[in-house]
Protein backbone atom coordinates (compact mmCIF):
# COMPACT_ATOMS: atom_id res chain seq x y z
CA UNK A 1 0.00 0.00 0.00
CA UNK A 2 1.08 3.68 -0.19
CA UNK A 3 2.72 5.27 2.71
CA UNK A 4 0.49 7.81 4.64
CA UNK A 5 2.80 10.59 4.31
CA UNK A 6 3.04 9.98 0.71
CA UNK A 7 -0.84 10.32 0.43
CA UNK A 8 -0.87 13.32 2.36
CA UNK A 9 1.65 15.33 0.50
CA UNK A 10 -0.03 14.00 -2.99
CA UNK A 11 -3.26 13.97 -2.82
CA UNK A 12 -4.09 15.69 -6.34
CA UNK A 13 -1.93 12.89 -8.36
CA UNK A 14 -3.21 10.03 -5.52
CA UNK A 15 -6.51 10.85 -6.84
CA UNK A 16 -5.99 11.30 -9.76
CA UNK A 17 -4.31 7.55 -10.19
CA UNK A 18 -7.18 6.01 -8.93
CA UNK A 19 -9.59 8.08 -11.52
CA UNK A 20 -7.18 6.88 -14.24
CA UNK A 21 -6.95 3.17 -12.61
CA UNK A 22 -10.71 2.93 -12.43
CA UNK A 23 -10.39 2.69 -8.37
CA UNK A 24 -12.83 3.75 -5.99
CA UNK A 25 -11.26 5.34 -3.16
CA UNK A 26 -12.63 7.96 -0.75
CA UNK A 27 -8.66 9.79 -0.35
CA UNK A 28 -10.46 12.53 1.08
CA UNK A 29 -12.01 10.86 3.67
CA UNK A 30 -8.50 9.28 4.27
CA UNK A 31 -7.03 12.86 4.69
CA UNK A 32 -9.52 13.51 7.35
CA UNK A 33 -9.29 10.61 9.49
CA UNK A 34 -5.25 10.59 9.13
CA UNK A 35 -5.29 14.36 10.45
CA UNK A 36 -8.18 13.58 13.00
CA UNK A 37 -5.59 10.28 13.97
CA UNK A 38 -2.51 12.61 14.40
CA UNK A 39 -4.44 14.91 16.94
CA UNK A 40 -5.78 11.79 18.69
CA UNK A 41 -2.25 10.60 18.76
CA UNK A 42 -1.64 13.25 20.20
CA UNK A 43 -4.26 13.58 23.10
CA UNK A 44 -3.20 10.16 24.24
CA UNK A 45 0.76 11.05 24.75
CA UNK A 46 -0.64 14.23 26.70
CA UNK A 47 -2.96 12.58 28.59
CA UNK A 48 -0.09 9.44 29.52
CA UNK A 49 2.49 12.61 30.53
CA UNK A 50 -0.39 13.87 32.55
CA UNK A 51 -1.11 11.15 34.27
CA UNK A 52 2.01 9.89 34.53
CA UNK A 53 3.13 13.55 37.07
CA UNK A 54 -0.32 12.94 38.56
CA UNK A 55 0.92 9.15 40.15
CA UNK A 56 4.41 10.54 40.73
CA UNK A 57 2.29 13.06 42.47
CA UNK A 58 0.53 10.77 45.08
CA UNK A 59 3.87 9.76 46.94
CA UNK A 60 4.34 13.45 47.91
CA UNK A 61 0.80 14.24 48.96
CA UNK A 62 1.23 15.70 52.73
CA UNK A 63 -2.30 14.62 53.87
CA UNK A 64 -5.08 11.17 53.12
CA UNK A 65 -7.19 14.05 51.70
CA UNK A 66 -4.85 15.25 49.31
CA UNK A 67 -3.86 11.80 48.39
CA UNK A 68 -7.29 10.72 47.37
CA UNK A 69 -7.85 14.12 45.72
CA UNK A 70 -5.07 12.93 43.46
CA UNK A 71 -6.27 9.20 43.04
CA UNK A 72 -9.82 10.87 42.08
CA UNK A 73 -7.57 13.09 39.32
CA UNK A 74 -5.88 10.08 38.26
CA UNK A 75 -9.01 8.10 37.33
CA UNK A 76 -10.27 10.68 35.78
CA UNK A 77 -7.19 10.83 33.25
CA UNK A 78 -7.45 7.34 32.98
CA UNK A 79 -10.96 7.19 31.85
CA UNK A 80 -10.72 10.21 29.50
CA UNK A 81 -7.39 8.45 27.77
CA UNK A 82 -9.20 5.06 27.31
CA UNK A 83 -11.79 7.35 25.45
CA UNK A 84 -9.18 8.83 23.26
CA UNK A 85 -8.06 5.60 22.68
CA UNK A 86 -10.97 3.88 21.84
CA UNK A 87 -11.33 6.54 19.29
CA UNK A 88 -7.87 6.04 18.13
CA UNK A 89 -8.68 2.39 17.69
CA UNK A 90 -11.67 3.17 15.61
CA UNK A 91 -10.01 5.98 13.31
CA UNK A 92 -7.47 2.76 12.34
CA UNK A 93 -9.84 0.87 11.56
CA UNK A 94 -11.14 2.56 8.96
CA UNK A 95 -8.12 4.37 8.03
CA UNK A 96 -6.53 1.40 7.13
CA UNK A 97 -9.55 0.16 4.98
CA UNK A 98 -9.24 3.07 2.88
CA UNK A 99 -5.43 3.02 2.78
CA UNK A 100 -5.69 -0.80 1.56
CA UNK A 101 -8.01 0.33 -1.41
CA UNK A 102 -5.79 3.24 -2.89
CA UNK A 103 -3.43 1.21 -5.61
CA UNK A 104 -0.09 1.35 -6.54
CA UNK A 105 1.09 5.05 -8.33
CA UNK A 106 0.90 4.18 -11.93
CA UNK A 107 4.41 4.35 -13.83
CA UNK A 108 4.78 7.86 -15.91
CA UNK A 109 4.75 6.18 -19.20
CA UNK A 110 1.71 3.85 -18.53
CA UNK A 111 -1.13 3.95 -21.05
CA UNK A 112 -3.77 5.87 -19.55
CA UNK A 113 -7.23 4.03 -20.53
CA UNK A 114 -10.01 2.42 -18.70
CA UNK A 115 -9.32 -1.41 -19.47
CA UNK A 116 -7.87 -3.58 -21.74
CA UNK A 117 -8.52 -1.69 -25.08
CA UNK A 118 -6.01 0.96 -24.46
CA UNK A 119 -3.19 -1.32 -23.85
CA UNK A 120 -0.66 -0.52 -26.31
CA UNK A 121 1.08 -3.09 -28.78
CA UNK A 122 5.19 -2.83 -27.80
CA UNK A 123 6.89 -5.43 -29.62
CA UNK A 124 6.90 -8.72 -31.22
CA UNK A 125 8.56 -11.89 -30.93
CA UNK A 126 10.78 -13.90 -33.25
CA UNK A 127 7.98 -16.18 -34.66
CA UNK A 128 5.53 -15.34 -37.20
CA UNK A 129 2.28 -16.01 -37.42
CA UNK A 130 1.35 -18.99 -39.23
CA UNK A 131 0.76 -19.92 -42.79
CA UNK A 132 -1.52 -22.17 -43.43
CA UNK A 133 -1.82 -23.70 -46.97
CA UNK A 134 -4.70 -23.20 -48.83
CA UNK A 135 -8.09 -24.67 -48.07
CA UNK A 136 -6.52 -25.57 -44.68
CA UNK A 137 -8.69 -24.00 -41.77
CA UNK A 138 -7.04 -24.67 -38.36
CA UNK A 139 -9.10 -26.31 -35.58
CA UNK A 140 -9.04 -24.73 -31.58
CA UNK A 141 -7.13 -26.84 -29.28
CA UNK A 142 -10.86 -28.17 -27.89
CA UNK A 143 -11.32 -29.93 -31.00
CA UNK A 144 -7.80 -30.92 -31.15
CA UNK A 145 -8.19 -31.61 -28.14
CA UNK A 146 -10.71 -34.52 -29.02
CA UNK A 147 -8.86 -35.71 -31.85
CA UNK A 148 -5.91 -36.34 -30.20
CA UNK A 149 -7.81 -37.66 -26.89
CA UNK A 150 -5.48 -35.73 -24.49
CA UNK A 151 -8.02 -33.31 -22.57
CA UNK A 152 -11.24 -34.58 -21.43
CA UNK A 153 -13.23 -31.65 -20.62
CA UNK A 154 -16.56 -33.65 -20.17
CA UNK A 155 -15.29 -35.92 -17.53
CA UNK A 156 -13.46 -32.77 -15.90
CA UNK A 157 -17.39 -31.13 -15.75
CA UNK A 158 -18.93 -34.23 -14.33
CA UNK A 159 -16.26 -35.01 -11.41
CA UNK A 160 -15.68 -31.34 -10.52
CA UNK A 161 -17.69 -29.44 -12.31
CA UNK A 162 -17.19 -26.88 -15.73
CA UNK A 163 -13.77 -25.29 -15.98
CA UNK A 164 -11.87 -28.45 -14.23
CA UNK A 165 -10.42 -31.26 -16.99
CA UNK A 166 -8.47 -34.36 -17.20
CA UNK A 167 -5.77 -34.03 -18.86
CA UNK A 168 -3.91 -37.09 -20.42
CA UNK A 169 -2.38 -39.20 -22.77
CA UNK A 170 0.89 -37.41 -24.66
CA UNK A 171 -0.58 -33.94 -23.26
CA UNK A 172 0.37 -35.07 -19.23
CA UNK A 173 3.98 -35.64 -20.91
CA UNK A 174 3.79 -32.48 -22.53
CA UNK A 175 2.86 -30.34 -19.69
CA UNK A 176 5.60 -32.06 -17.76
CA UNK A 177 8.23 -31.11 -20.30
CA UNK A 178 7.14 -27.62 -20.26
CA UNK A 179 7.50 -27.44 -16.45
CA UNK A 180 10.73 -28.53 -16.89
CA UNK A 181 11.70 -26.67 -19.58
CA UNK A 182 11.04 -23.64 -17.92
CA UNK A 183 11.85 -24.37 -14.21
CA UNK A 184 15.47 -25.82 -15.71
CA UNK A 185 16.18 -22.56 -17.93
CA UNK A 186 15.47 -20.20 -14.94
CA UNK A 187 17.44 -22.09 -12.29
CA UNK A 188 20.78 -21.91 -15.40
CA UNK A 189 19.75 -18.54 -14.81
CA UNK A 190 20.26 -18.19 -10.75
CA UNK A 191 16.57 -18.63 -9.95
CA UNK A 192 15.90 -20.56 -6.56
CA UNK A 193 13.22 -23.20 -7.76
CA UNK A 194 10.70 -23.81 -5.01
CA UNK A 195 7.39 -25.81 -4.90
CA UNK A 196 5.10 -24.07 -2.70
CA UNK A 197 1.93 -24.92 -0.54
CA UNK A 198 -1.08 -24.22 -2.83
CA UNK A 199 -3.07 -22.89 0.09
CA UNK A 200 -2.02 -19.38 2.27
CA UNK A 201 -3.07 -17.59 5.09
CA UNK A 202 -6.00 -15.22 4.40
CA UNK A 203 -3.18 -12.33 5.35
CA UNK A 204 -0.54 -13.20 3.33
CA UNK A 205 -3.32 -13.38 0.16
CA UNK A 206 -4.43 -9.51 1.66
CA UNK A 207 -0.50 -8.57 1.57
CA UNK A 208 -0.24 -9.57 -2.03
CA UNK A 209 -3.16 -7.42 -2.83
CA UNK A 210 -5.34 -10.60 -3.41
CA UNK A 211 -8.81 -10.18 -1.67
CA UNK A 212 -9.98 -13.62 0.32
CA UNK A 213 -13.49 -12.85 0.62
CA UNK A 214 -16.44 -10.53 -0.78
CA UNK A 215 -18.33 -10.70 -4.12
CA UNK A 216 -15.34 -9.61 -6.66
CA UNK A 217 -13.17 -12.28 -4.88
CA UNK A 218 -11.81 -14.77 -7.76
CA UNK A 219 -10.23 -16.27 -4.34
CA UNK A 220 -11.37 -19.95 -3.26
CA UNK A 221 -11.47 -19.71 0.45
CA UNK A 222 -11.65 -22.40 2.43
CA UNK A 223 -14.35 -22.45 4.82
CA UNK A 224 -14.18 -22.46 9.22
CA UNK A 225 -10.45 -21.59 8.32
CA UNK A 226 -8.00 -18.84 7.72
CA UNK A 227 -7.03 -20.47 4.52
CA UNK A 228 -7.31 -20.18 0.70
CA UNK A 229 -6.35 -21.74 -2.18
CA UNK A 230 -4.12 -19.73 -3.98
CA UNK A 231 -4.68 -17.80 -7.62
CA UNK A 232 -0.60 -17.92 -8.02
CA UNK A 233 2.54 -18.49 -6.62
CA UNK A 234 3.31 -14.75 -6.51
CA UNK A 235 1.20 -15.20 -3.06
CA UNK A 236 3.22 -18.15 -1.33
CA UNK A 237 6.66 -16.34 -2.81
CA UNK A 238 5.75 -12.94 -1.86
CA UNK A 239 4.62 -14.15 1.80
CA UNK A 240 8.11 -15.64 2.05
CA UNK A 241 9.73 -12.35 3.50
CA UNK A 242 6.61 -11.34 5.31
CA UNK A 243 6.87 -9.46 8.95
CA UNK A 244 10.74 -10.32 7.58
CA UNK A 245 13.99 -8.13 7.69
CA UNK A 246 16.54 -8.95 5.41
CA UNK A 247 20.23 -8.23 5.17
CA UNK A 248 20.89 -5.73 2.06
CA UNK A 249 23.54 -7.69 1.20
CA UNK A 250 21.33 -10.84 0.36
CA UNK A 251 19.12 -8.84 -2.26
CA UNK A 252 18.04 -9.61 -4.82
CA UNK A 253 16.75 -13.04 -4.67
CA UNK A 254 15.37 -14.44 -7.38
CA UNK A 255 12.93 -17.43 -6.93
CA UNK A 256 11.15 -19.89 -9.29
CA UNK A 257 7.63 -21.34 -8.04
CA UNK A 258 5.75 -24.06 -9.18
CA UNK A 259 2.42 -24.55 -8.01
CA UNK A 260 -1.22 -25.26 -8.53
CA UNK A 261 -3.37 -22.40 -9.48
CA UNK A 262 -6.93 -21.75 -8.24
CA UNK A 263 -9.67 -19.08 -9.56
CA UNK A 264 -13.30 -18.83 -9.26
CA UNK A 265 -13.32 -16.50 -12.43
CA UNK A 266 -16.41 -15.20 -11.56
CA UNK A 267 -18.21 -13.61 -15.07
CA UNK A 268 -15.86 -15.35 -17.37
CA UNK A 269 -17.92 -16.29 -20.09
CA UNK A 270 -17.86 -16.45 -24.06
CA UNK A 271 -15.85 -18.30 -26.79
CA UNK A 272 -12.57 -16.86 -26.38
CA UNK A 273 -12.58 -18.55 -22.58
CA UNK A 274 -13.59 -21.93 -23.57
CA UNK A 275 -11.45 -24.72 -23.52
CA UNK A 276 -8.03 -24.57 -21.45
CA UNK A 277 -7.89 -20.78 -22.00
CA UNK A 278 -9.92 -19.96 -18.69
CA UNK A 279 -10.27 -22.98 -15.94
CA UNK A 280 -10.85 -23.03 -12.48
CA UNK A 281 -7.41 -25.19 -11.63
CA UNK A 282 -4.07 -25.10 -13.59
CA UNK A 283 -0.10 -25.60 -13.14
CA UNK A 284 2.43 -22.82 -13.59
CA UNK A 285 5.92 -21.64 -12.92
CA UNK A 286 6.42 -17.93 -11.31
CA UNK A 287 9.16 -15.91 -11.10
CA UNK A 288 9.32 -13.59 -7.67
CA UNK A 289 12.09 -10.85 -7.08
CA UNK A 290 13.06 -9.39 -4.28
CA UNK A 291 15.35 -6.55 -4.59
CA UNK A 292 16.25 -3.16 -3.69
CA UNK A 293 14.23 -0.28 -4.50
CA UNK A 294 16.46 1.18 -7.40
CA UNK A 295 16.99 -2.20 -9.14
CA UNK A 296 13.32 -3.08 -9.32
CA UNK A 297 13.13 -1.18 -13.03
CA UNK A 298 15.86 -3.21 -14.35
CA UNK A 299 14.68 -6.42 -12.81
CA UNK A 300 11.04 -5.67 -14.66
CA UNK A 301 12.83 -5.36 -17.53
CA UNK A 302 14.79 -9.15 -16.45
CA UNK A 303 11.37 -10.71 -16.20
CA UNK A 304 9.67 -9.82 -18.89
CA UNK A 305 12.84 -10.48 -21.38
CA UNK A 306 13.00 -14.02 -20.06
CA UNK A 307 9.26 -14.18 -20.78
CA UNK A 308 9.96 -13.43 -23.89
CA UNK A 309 13.29 -15.69 -24.50
CA UNK A 310 10.69 -18.83 -23.56
CA UNK A 311 8.12 -18.28 -26.15
CA UNK A 312 10.88 -17.74 -28.54
CA UNK A 313 12.24 -20.78 -28.07
CA UNK A 314 8.80 -22.36 -28.06
CA UNK A 315 8.20 -20.83 -31.32
CA UNK A 316 5.10 -19.13 -30.63
CA UNK A 317 4.59 -16.08 -31.65
CA UNK A 318 3.09 -13.18 -29.70
CA UNK A 319 3.02 -9.94 -29.04
CA UNK A 320 4.26 -7.73 -25.82
CA UNK A 321 1.81 -5.55 -24.45
CA UNK A 322 2.08 -2.16 -22.28
CA UNK A 323 -1.09 -2.79 -19.61
CA UNK A 324 -3.04 0.48 -19.31
CA UNK A 325 -3.85 1.87 -16.35
CA UNK A 326 -7.53 0.46 -15.77
CA UNK A 327 -6.10 -2.75 -16.34
CA UNK A 328 -3.11 -2.95 -13.68
CA UNK A 329 -3.79 -5.08 -10.39
CA UNK A 330 -4.09 -2.77 -7.57
CA UNK A 331 -0.27 -3.46 -6.26
CA UNK A 332 1.27 -2.95 -10.32
CA UNK A 333 3.35 -0.24 -10.62
CA UNK A 334 3.91 -1.16 -14.64
CA UNK A 335 2.58 -4.57 -15.63
CA UNK A 336 3.26 -6.72 -19.29
CA UNK A 337 1.85 -8.91 -20.88
CA UNK A 338 2.73 -11.31 -23.64
CA UNK A 339 -0.16 -12.21 -25.48
CA UNK A 340 0.13 -15.57 -27.68
CA UNK A 341 -1.06 -16.06 -31.20
CA UNK A 342 -4.12 -18.18 -31.53
CA UNK A 343 -4.97 -19.55 -34.34
CA UNK A 344 -7.96 -21.31 -32.72
CA UNK A 345 -9.32 -17.78 -31.88
CA UNK A 346 -7.44 -16.04 -35.02
CA UNK A 347 -6.26 -13.80 -32.39
CA UNK A 348 -4.15 -13.04 -29.52
CA UNK A 349 -4.41 -14.41 -25.95
CA UNK A 350 -2.96 -13.26 -22.81
CA UNK A 351 -0.13 -16.30 -21.77
CA UNK A 352 2.22 -14.07 -19.34
CA UNK A 353 2.30 -10.82 -17.87
CA UNK A 354 5.20 -9.26 -15.38
CA UNK A 355 4.70 -6.52 -12.45
CA UNK A 356 7.27 -4.51 -10.89
CA UNK A 357 5.42 -3.91 -7.71
CA UNK A 358 7.71 -1.83 -5.93
CA UNK A 359 7.29 -1.57 -2.34
CA UNK A 360 3.41 -1.69 -2.39
CA UNK A 361 3.31 -5.35 -1.01
CA UNK A 362 6.30 -5.00 0.85
CA UNK A 363 4.56 -2.23 3.11
CA UNK A 364 1.48 -4.73 3.64
CA UNK A 365 3.76 -7.75 3.52
CA UNK A 366 5.84 -5.48 6.34
CA UNK A 367 8.91 -6.90 4.23
CA UNK A 368 12.00 -4.43 4.97
CA UNK A 369 15.63 -5.09 4.24
CA UNK A 370 18.72 -3.33 6.81
CA UNK A 371 21.66 -1.87 5.42
CA UNK A 372 24.65 -2.83 7.37
CA UNK A 373 25.56 0.16 9.53
CA UNK A 374 22.63 2.14 9.03
CA UNK A 375 20.25 2.86 11.41
CA UNK A 376 16.45 1.91 10.44
CA UNK A 377 15.09 -0.81 7.93
CA UNK A 378 13.13 0.35 4.39
CA UNK A 379 10.76 -1.40 2.36
CA UNK A 380 12.12 -4.08 -0.61
CA UNK A 381 10.98 -3.88 -3.99
CA UNK A 382 8.98 -6.95 -5.41
CA UNK A 383 8.50 -7.99 -8.76
CA UNK A 384 6.59 -11.29 -10.54
CA UNK A 385 6.42 -12.84 -13.93
CA UNK A 386 4.40 -15.73 -15.44
CA UNK A 387 7.29 -18.34 -16.64
CA UNK A 388 4.53 -20.44 -18.21
CA UNK A 389 1.06 -21.13 -17.59
CA UNK A 390 0.77 -24.50 -18.57
CA UNK A 391 -2.94 -24.84 -19.78
CA UNK A 392 -2.30 -22.11 -21.86
CA UNK A 393 0.87 -22.55 -22.85
CA UNK A 394 -0.33 -25.96 -24.14
CA UNK A 395 -3.05 -24.84 -25.86
CA UNK A 396 -0.53 -22.24 -27.89
CA UNK A 397 1.63 -25.38 -28.63
CA UNK A 398 -1.71 -27.38 -30.13
CA UNK A 399 -2.91 -24.50 -31.99
CA UNK A 400 0.06 -23.66 -33.59
CA UNK A 401 1.73 -27.01 -34.16
CA UNK A 402 -1.15 -28.35 -35.89
CA UNK A 403 -0.38 -29.71 -39.38
CA UNK A 404 -2.28 -30.04 -42.36
CA UNK A 405 -1.74 -34.01 -41.79
CA UNK A 406 -3.63 -33.96 -38.59
CA UNK A 407 -0.86 -34.48 -36.66
CA UNK A 408 1.21 -31.87 -34.43
CA UNK A 409 4.61 -31.14 -34.22
CA UNK A 410 5.99 -30.50 -30.90
CA UNK A 411 8.64 -27.42 -30.56
CA UNK A 412 12.04 -28.48 -30.87
CA UNK A 413 13.05 -28.03 -27.50
CA UNK A 414 10.88 -30.05 -25.58
CA UNK A 415 11.58 -32.68 -27.54
CA UNK A 416 14.69 -33.66 -25.01
CA UNK A 417 12.01 -34.21 -22.57
CA UNK A 418 9.79 -36.60 -24.09
CA UNK A 419 9.51 -40.19 -26.03
CA UNK A 420 7.68 -38.62 -29.23
CA UNK A 421 8.10 -35.36 -31.38
CA UNK A 422 4.59 -35.13 -32.38
CA UNK A 423 1.16 -36.01 -31.60
CA UNK A 424 -1.02 -37.57 -33.65
CA UNK A 425 -5.11 -38.43 -33.78
CA UNK A 426 -6.33 -41.34 -32.25
CA UNK A 427 -8.73 -44.22 -33.78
Amino acid sequence: MLDRKFILENVDAVKLNCKNRNVVADVDRFVELENSRREKQREVEAYNQESNAVSKSIGKCKTPEEREAKKEEGRILREKLAAVQQSLKEIEVELDRIQRSIPNMAHPDCPIGNDDGSNTVVDYGKTPLPQWPEGFKPLDHVDLAKMYKIVDFEAGARVAGAGFYFIQNEAVLLELAIEQFAVNKLALKGFTPMITPDLAKNSILQGTGYIPRGNETQIYSIENSDLSLIATAEITLGGLLANETIDAEKLPLRLCGVSHCFRTEAGAAGRASRGLYRVHQFSKVEMFVFCLPEQSEAFHQELLSIEREIFDDLEIPYRVVDTATGDLGGPAYRKYDIEAWMPGRDSYGEVTSTSNCTDYQARRLNARYKVKGEKGTNFVHTLNGTAVALSRTLLAILEMGQQPDGSVVIPKVLRPYLPFDRITPKQ
